[in-house]
């Protein structure tokens, strides 16, 4: 098998992985008809959309440190199943209301948040069991495949989503979403326990949360792509809000353009995540020259003047912002203790998931207020910034270390210089 998916030997991963391509498809379907409800009841407001995905990213806000606790703490493959029924009963609840015609812009609010309360345990625990299902040796490319995955099913999703959109209505997709976890727990419940590479356990005690937040701090190496998706996950990241308003406000095209668009992205993440698959180790300077790329790429997206070219321009942009979110991930578990690693994840993707709450109604607001293109640009631009200042505070931190470990050969150096010999005078006979 290839280097590339050397992880899918492992059984379990396998399980797992499949499970996820058809979740994952249901999610984006999901995703899609969500933009295009919440279009429908608000009279096409970039903010509602904004306000939509923000709650959705609350919980993870205000909850996500946390859910990297329950991960140290408890059996993740019982986790997982836990929180793949509950957002299955919220994608089934909205697809109720929907279908009765009677849902309003308020319960979608509801439930988006409620959503967002299962991802910030699910999330977390995800990410810190993948290191169990195969080892550490093979961390870096079931990571990069679990994206190539999640942009297999972002392609997939958006363009059904699109077609039956306009053939079914939305409620339909809100079913498929809910009957799509089946997979993922299916899955998880025929993987073998003594295959897994299972950890002791963190007993429950005061102080836990503090720890991870003091182990994360004191290691330098993690602040720097800790920093990073935060920023591009707060304001480079928010293609549900900016895409959709692209194609219908500027480009006026309807449900299948948008699921085109996002399907299109989708691609280029693709490319980005089989490509990180064949990496070993990611290094701190690959990372900031994709955060780079992304951001210039970007900025050129919101520049373009048909829908086309802007098309075109997505394919970059989904390359290189996988290949950086993949590589910061890989980067992060592997610079981290076993018994650490789901509360750095908790923190992890609480700064790269946890900023949409803030990010999206912002990018919303001025989308709708100065055009769409220019929550592209804003975007853009900060992504851009990041990867300037990252780049900065690495040369002054490394030439830093310089100067200490030239100070220290210096005092070395003069330990080691003899002490002149006594004048003749001080010799004792």
């Amino acid at each position: 098998m290839s280097s590339v998916f050397r992880s899918l030997r492992v059984r379990n991963y396998r399980l797992f992985a499949s499970g996820q391509l058809v979740s994952l498809a249901g999610t984006w379907m999901q995703r899609t008809a969500q933009d295009w409800l919440v279009l429908r009841l608000s009279h096409n407001s970039g903010a509602a959309i904004g306000i939509t995905t923000g709650l959705q990213f609350l919980p993870l806000l205000l909850f996500g440190l946390y859910g990297g606790v329950i991960a140290d703490r408890f059996r993740k493959r019982n986790l997982l199943v836990a929180t793949q029924s509950f957002m299955a009963l919220c994608a089934l609840a909205l697809g109720i209301l929907d279908a009765s015609g009677q849902v309003t812009l308020y319960e979608v609010y509801v439930l988006a948040f409620l959503l967002g309360v299962g991802t910030a345990v699910d999330n977390p625990v995800r990410q810190a069991f993948v290191s169990e299902m195969v080892g550490a040796k093979d961390v870096a490319n079931a990571i990069s495949l679990n994206s190539a995955t999640f942009n297999t099913s972002r392609i997939i999703g958006p363009a059904l989503a699109g077609v039956l959109i306009e053939t079914a209505g939305t409620a339909v997709l809100f079913f498929a979403n809910a009957a799509s976890f089946l997979a993922v727990i299916a899955g998880l419940l025929l993987m073998r326990e003594e295959e897994l590479h299972t950890r002791e356990r963190l007993r429950r005690a005061r102080g836990q949360l503090r720890a991870g937040l003091k182990y994360v701090w004191s290691r330098k190496e993690l602040l720097v792509p800790i920093y990073l998706v935060g920023v591009v996950g707060t304001f480079g990241l928010n293609f549900q809000v900016t895409l959709a308003l692209m194609d219908k406000t500027v480009f006026h095209r309807g449900a299948a353009g948008y699921g085109f668009l996002t399907a299109i992205i989708a691609l280029g993440s693709l490319a980005g995540a089989l490509a990180g698959a064949r990496r070993e180790k990611p290094k701190i300077g690959t990372l900031l020259a994709t955060v780079t790329a992304f951001g210039a790429a970007e900025v050129v997206c919101g520049l373009m003047p048909s829908y086309p070219l802007l098309a075109l321009l997505l394919l970059p942009s989904g390359f290189f912002v996988i290949s950086f979110s993949t590589g910061a991930n890989s980067f992060v578990q592997l610079n981290s203790e076993g018994a650490m690693r789901g509360r750095v994840m908790g923190v992890y993707m609480l700064v790269f998931l946890g900023g949409t709450p803030l990010g999206a109604p912002v990018i919303g607001w001025l989308s709708q207020t100065y055009g769409a293109r220019w929550g592209l640009i804003i975007g853009g631009l900060l992504s851009l910034a990041a990867g300037a200042t990252a780049a900065g505070a690495m040369a002054l931190y490394r030439r830093g270390g310089v100067r200490r470990k030239r100070k220290l050969s210096d005092i070395r150096a003069q330990e080691s210089v003899p002490l002149p010999a006594p004048a003749p005078q001080d010799v004792q006979p």
